[in-house]
């Protein structure tokens, strides 16, 4: 198939693992975190860390955004659903998270909430000219990627002069993560772990572009390579920061040539500046708060603001104790290291985000990786033998 098969050509990606071994100084560990969930489930599905040497581990990092999304929202999404005059909207995912004391929006929904699950923004918007005696509420998550359909959303409401569709904002921020990993009080109560560079979100660069990496790099004198989602793209990228490790450079390169910029899809940032403006600080799972990592609406769109219109409460709410998402989001631990992963909590029964999208770490090896350690334990077992 063209433009997917040419991305996926086994020879050619065991040729750049042997460059990469070929360059991996035996003396010395690098360690890699990708930050897009999409890079996490290409590397578990193409098993590509089985091709690299051992001295060469990938870290998953924060990029999922549903995983990201502390329990307090999912409660203040839930109890706002459950209020008679209000339409929930919002993208399957986020259906099944669990909440506190077990709950989710999909259970909300079996109780009588009118949550409904869209595809787009516009179909929220649909809902909202359909149905003009309903309070039509579009529980907007996601990074940098999928800001500019909320404004254009937005942008269409105010068009078309509905009064009754509202946004609940909780748009993030990619590069003011990166920071906080590496950072923030949390990683002294967390734990920390070694990253050598990263492997930079691809969606999110499209639009963004890769200037906003260079401050960050700079600053914390980490390489970045910006990569795209299929298995070449991320072999590419591990082999050009493992040579950048190597010559001691912390530069931001491109992989993604084929659909990232410098400066990235300046009308849709465009877009997103006419609507939107930064938060002060905003909770992310597994990284506590984090200053200026989130947006919200602009003061002049309050009307539009469901936080404002419905006076929303985010309550305070902890994950579950045995859960160890929140290491997990940092790198600091392994889905297998939580206690949880393969007894009560798998994709059927997630407890914890990570296991409910597809994108969360847990969920990716979950349903490949787990295959390939146990298949290692095996040949371990017999060599013992």
């Amino acid at each position: 198939m063209k433009y997917i098969d040419e991305y996926r050509d086994g020879r050619l990606a065991k040729d750049i693992a042997r460059q990469i071994a070929a360059l991996a100084d035996p003396g010395r560990s690098y360690h890699f975190m990708e930050f897009c969930g999409g890079h996490t489930h290409a590397i578990s599905r193409y098993g590509l860390e089985d091709l690299l040497p051992a001295n060469v581990r990938m870290i998953h990092g924060p990029g999922c955004p549903v995983c990201v999304l502390p329990i307090g929202r999912i409660d203040a999404a839930i109890a706002l659903a459950m209020r008679p005059e209000i339409t929930l909207c919002t993208y399957g995912d986020l259906m099944r998270v669990p909440g506190s004391n077990g709950s989710s929006l999909l259970k909300a929904k079996a109780a009588g909430a009118d949550i409904r699950m869209v595809y787009s923004t516009l179909d929220a918007l649909r809902i909202a000219e359909a149905e003009l005696e309903r309070e039509v509420v579009f529980f907007a998550i996601g990074f940098e990627t999928t800001t500019p359909p909320t404004a254009l959303a937005l942008k269409a409401a105010i068009a078309k002069g509905l009064g009754n569709f509202s946004i609940f904002c909780n748009h993030v921020l990619t590069p003011a993560a990166i920071q906080n990993i590496l950072e923030s009080p949390d990683v002294r109560k967390l734990g920390t772990i070694k990253i050598d560079g990263f492997v930079g979100p691809a969606h999110v660069s499209t639009v963004i572009g890769t200037e906003p990496y260079e401050f960050f790099a700079g600053e914390f004198q980490k390489p970045v390579v910006v990569a795209g989602f299929e298995p070449l793209d991320v072999i590419q990228a591990i082999l050009m920061l493992v040579r950048q490790v190597n010559d001691g450079r912390h530069e931001v390169e491109n992989q993604y040539i084929r659909a990232v910029t410098a400066l990235g899809n300046e009308k849709a940032q465009a877009e997103v500046a006419n609507f939107f403006e930064l938060r002060e600080s905003f909770e992310w799972r597994g990284l506590g708060e984090v200053p200026y990592g989130a947006l919200r609406l602009r003061p002049q769109y309050v009307a539009y603001d469901a936080e404002k219109r419905f006076s929303m409460v985010t309550p305070a709410a902890k994950d579950n104790p045995a859960c160890a998402c929140g290491a997990i989001l940092r790198g600091v631990r392994r889905p297998t290291d939580c206690k949880l992963f393969g007894t009560v909590c798998t994709p059927d029964t997630p407890m914890g985000s990570c296991m409910v999208s597809s994108e969360g770490a847990c969920a990716a090896h979950w349903t490949y990786g787990r295959f390939r350690e146990r298949a290692r334990q095996v040949d371990v077992g017999r060599a013992v033998a």
